[in-house]
């Protein structure tokens, strides 16, 4: 009797296989010990697309696109511009449906989760296999966590509602992503555009920050500082009202001189900070961005590496919690940072604490638990390795470390009618802002000096600050993983905020690449840390700002729904039939939408010198607004192409054209041409018009 097992990746299934001896190495598995062990690359199978049910192109006739039955269809790859099947793929599936045929039963290791459990399914119905199969569920690849797993499988239909949510998802994304980019692409005339259920939310967020930054009018507002003393210690003191009119603040500036301060109050109490939570990825990805600008993408993809290498639990992982069960082994995994030179000292300090639970809630846990370190000793890191390593280490020590004890003090002064105030801390106890030792960024100023309530401090020099109101930053990575992870706190519907409050929009696994899309469909470009949207990301905008696909709401809907087909307290049907009457709905809206989009060819502007010349469908325009550079592509009934455009922009005038018409319908050929003003005229070679 031979047992199959199939994993996600050829690096987890390497790992499977040495723990169950299948040692003998095969082309595309290993086997022995009575076990084959095989594996994907991601997914292997996917949602046919429109072409292979027959739609071939962008045609408003064809809109919309709701198959009767989806097909499953081997991934393909990009060749120019068609698709093509993946060899790779074809090879594999091969040597799993032989792997298959040849055993009694399966055990799926594919990673845990909604899409780990599509992956399979989809190889599985596509071979049209009838074995049965067990559920190894699993959030870590140590040779202890894999071997408890083995020994507690589940039975495959347990997790059937977990695959028919994953599959309504993929569905519902195919149904409204394909004829939504379609749409669009066929009202704008041009070009081949792209909308989807978490890229266009994310790209409104983008844009719409932009634009308030961009359209942000700042408003002055002045406060007075003031330098005093007390005991020979200076501090500074503010005052609390921020004044608006210049006039004012001048007015009891000028009060301020020769005067003295009262201390009207002294408040001191005991403030503590409890450690921050254990990483999941989305914190991950957003702290590697904010204190080493990597992106999200990249962080995942280390996160991965430093995972199939053992060194860390599974990295897509949407808790920030552990169970108690693990948190069992936490002085083992502590223990093994003594080994560590940057930890070693602070692991040992921790032989002689009570660990805090603040992160122990097994009600928390997702389908992974939070990400830690495991027991294995890093060797031979690259400096991006050890960078997220010592991130997820340090983190762990932190976390369950002593809160952080301060004592904090805040002076309020008074002179005359105005308020002035200093606020300052001083730490009793570190706790976990013992492992790196590093300060809190406040406003605070540290230590005070001892004043009384009712004494005098002399006001030693005094200056009138002129400030002015800031907006909000255009998103940056870290600040837009955020945005994308709280989304949920922009929708209204309860039930629907309730199922986005553990997810927001896209998953910690997919919103690295939601923003690496926006960036390939050239709708967003980085300036410096910063996002900002292009001219076509912004044209999109403002095409779907206000339906329903740009709102977050949307994604609330689908959780909600995808949350409760999990569960078992709704059929996938009637979730389709929805998406079905959404998919019409949106895509009768945008084929009824008008929009002018550049296309993506630009050219340097003969006139100006400075800006780009970019192509719409009617005309070809500079970007510069105050050049006026324009030329139409209609002249004489006859469309230009972007080719003699270009060739007009770039030489000053085109080759021969033929089928120009006159206004007495009569047909001439001739070249277009710049005159010295940059209207374009005709050219007969010796005559001119």
């Amino acid at each position: 009797m031979k047992t199959a097992i199939i994993a996600e990746k050829p690096s987890v299934a390497r790992e499977i296989a040495a723990i169950v001896g299948a040692n003998h190495k095969e082309d595309g598995f290993m086997t022995g010990n009575g076990y084959m062990v095989t594996y994907a690359f991601g997914h292997l199978i996917g949602l046919a697309m429109p072409e292979d049910c027959g739609f071939t192109g962008f045609n408003r006739e064809h809109l919309p696109i709701i198959p009767e039955t989806f097909m499953l269809k081997p991934r393909q790859v990009r060749e120019g511009k068609e698709y093509k099947p993946d060899a790779g793929a074809l090879k594999q599936l091969k040597i799993i449906k032989h792997v298959f045929d040849s055993c009694d039963k399966i055990i799926v290791a594919t990673d845990a989760g909604r899409e780990g459990e599509l992956i399979f399914r989809f190889i599985y119905n596509h071979l049209n296999c009838n074995e049965p199969f067990e559920r190894l569920w699993i959030s870590s690849l140590t040779d202890k966590a894999i071997k408890d797993g083995l020994q507690n499988l589940k039975n495959g239909s347990e997790y059937d509602n977990l695959y028919f949510a994953a599959k309504a998802r993929s569905e519902a994304d195919w149904l409204v992503g394909i004829n939504a980019s379609q749409a669009l692409s066929i009202a704008a005339g041009r070009g081949v555009f792209s909308l989807g259920r978490v890229q266009t939310p994310t790209l409104a967020m983008v844009c719409k920050r932009f634009l308030e930054n961009k359209n942000f009018m700042p408003v002055p507002f002045w406060q007075i500082r003031v330098q005093t003393e007390k005991a020979n210690i200076p501090f500074a003191v503010v005052s609390r009202e921020k004044y608006n009119s210049k006039d004012t603040a001048n007015s009891i500036f000028q009060k301020l001189q020769g005067n003295r301060l009262q201390v009207q109050s002294v408040e001191k109490k005991e403030v503590n900070q409890e450690p921050p939570l254990l990483y999941d990825l989305t914190a991950l990805q957003k702290e590697a961005n904010q204190k080493h600008g990597f992106s999200a993408d990249k962080t995942l993809s280390i996160a991965q590496k430093l995972y199939e290498a053992k060194l860390i639990t599974y990295p897509r992982t949407g808790s920030r919690y552990i169970s108690a069960d693990v948190f069992d082994e936490l002085p083992e995994l502590i223990e093994s940072l003594k080994q560590y030179p940057r930890f070693a000292t602070y692991a040992e300090g921790m032989n002689n604490i009570v660990l805090n639970v603040r992160c122990v809630d097994d009600k928390k846990v997702t389908d992974h638990h939070a990400l830690l370190i495991t027991e294995h000793p890093p060797k031979d890191l690259s400096g991006e390795e050890q960078t997220i390593y010592e991130m997820v280490a340090s983190r762990m020590l932190e976390a369950f470390s002593k809160k952080c004890v301060k004592d904090a003090t805040t002076i309020v002064c008074v002179c005359g009618d105005t308020l002035f105030e200093a606020k300052g801390a001083v730490i009793k106890q570190a706790g976990w802002r013992a492992v790196f030792n590093e300060k809190e960024e406040t406003d605070e100023d540290g230590t005070l000096p001892e004043v009384m309530q009712g004494e005098t401090l002399p006001i030693l020099k005094s200056e009138l600050l002129e400030k002015q109101t800031k907006p909000k930053p255009l998103h940056t990575e870290a600040s837009l993983l955020s945005k994308m992870e709280t989304a949920g706190k922009m929708v209204e519907n309860e039930a629907e905020r309730a199922a986005m409050k553990e997810s927001g929009i896209g998953t910690p696994a997919t919103r690295a690449a939601i923003i690496e899309t926006l960036f390939s469909r050239n709708y967003i470009v980085r300036e410096k840390k910063s996002f900002v949207p292009t001219e076509k990301g912004l044209t999109v905008y403002e095409t779907v700002k206000d339906k329903r696909i740009a709102d977050v709401a949307l994604t609330g809907s689908w959780e909600n729904t995808l949350a409760q087909i999990e569960s078992g307290e709704m059929q996938p049907e009637t979730f389709k039939k929805t998406i079905e009457i959404y998919t019409r709905q949106i895509t009768t809206e945008l084929l009824n939408t008008k929009i002018s989009i550049a296309d993506e060819n630009t050219c340097i502007c003969p006139k100006c010198k400075i800006g780009n010349v970019r192509f719409y469908p009617k005309v070809a325009k500079c970007s510069d607004v105050n050049c006026g550079l324009v030329v139409f592509r209609n002249k004489s009934e006859k469309q230009l192409s972007d080719k003699q455009i270009t060739d007009l922009l770039t030489t000053g005038k085109t080759g021969i054209i033929k089928g120009f018409k006159s206004k007495n319908g009569k047909s001439f050929d001739a070249a277009l041409k710049f005159d010295a003003d940059f209207q374009v005229g005709f050219e007969f070679g010796n005559k001119k018009k």
